[in-house]
C-alpha cells in the first residue's frame, strides 16, 4: 500500500511540475523514479520508446508504464492517477477563474522565460539517451560504429524520400523504420555474428 500512495504522489509532484509537455517531464521521472530505484535507465529508454510509439498522451503512457511496472496494475492506476490530477485541477480552476488568463501580462512573461528552459531540459535528455543508446548499451557483437552509421545513413533515406515526395518528414514513418531498424540491428544481424 505504501509503495502505491509513493506512486501517486512522486507522479503527482511529477505532473504538478512539469511544464513544456512530455519530454519536459523526462529528467524529473529521472530524478524521481530512476533515484528510487523503480526502474533503471535501460527500462525508462524502453518505456520513453513505448510511450511514444503507443496512442495517448505521452506524460500519461510514461506513467502508466513506470507504475506497472513498479507495482502492476494498481501501480499504473496511482502513477496515472498521480500524474493526470494537477492538470485536471488546474484546468478546472483556469476554466472556473477566467479564460483570459492568459492575456495577463505576468503569465505572458512567466511562460517567455520558461520556454528556453524546456528547450534545455529536452536537450540533456536527447544527450543523455544518446550516450547510453550509443555508447553505453553495446549488447551486442555488432560493432556500435556500423550500428550508429547504418541508422544515420537510413534516417537520412527516409528523409530523403520524404523530401522527394514533395510531404512532410513523417514521425511515424521514423517510428515505423526505427522498429524495424531495431529487429534488424539488434535481432536479426547480432544472430548472424554469432
Amino acid at each position: 500500500m505504501y509503495v502505491l500512495l509513493d506512486l501517486f504522489v512522486t507522479f503527482f509532484e511529477i505532473g504538478l511540475f512539469t511544464i513544456g509537455g512530455g519530454y519536459a517531464m523526462i529528467p524529473l521521472i529521472q530524478q524521481e523514479v530512476v533515484a528510487k530505484g523503480w526502474i533503471n535507465m535501460m527500462d525508462m529508454m524502453d518505456f520513453i520508446a513505448i510511450a511514444e510509439s503507443t496512442p495517448g498522451p505521452f506524460a500519461v503512457n510514461i506513467a502508466t508504464f513506470s507504475g506497472m511496472f513498479t507495482s502492476g496494475l494498481a501501480g499504473a492506476v496511482a502513477a496515472t492517477v498521480g500524474v493526470v490530477m494537477p492538470s485536471f485541477i488546474i484546468i478546472l480552476l483556469i476554466a472556473r477563474k477566467s479564460a483570459n488568463i492568459f492575456a495577463n501580462s505576468y503569465v505572458r512573461s512567466a511562460l517567455c522565460t520558461i520556454r528556453p528552459v524546456i528547450v534545455g531540459l529536452i536537450t540533456v535528455v536527447i544527450f543523455r539517451f544518446a550516450k547510453l543508446g550509443f555508447v553505453t548499451a553495446n549488447t551486442t557483437r555488432f560493432p556500435i560504429e556500423i550500428r550508429a552509421a547504418v541508422t544515420l545513413f537510413l534516417l537520412g533515406v527516409i528523409w530523403f524520400v520524404q523530401k522527394r515526395r514533395g510531404k512532410k518528414f513523417s514521425p511515424v514513418m521514423v517510428v515505423l523504420a526505427s522498429a524495424g531498424l531495431g529487429i534488424i540491428l539488434y535481432g536479426i544481424i547480432p544472430r548472424l555474428f554469432a
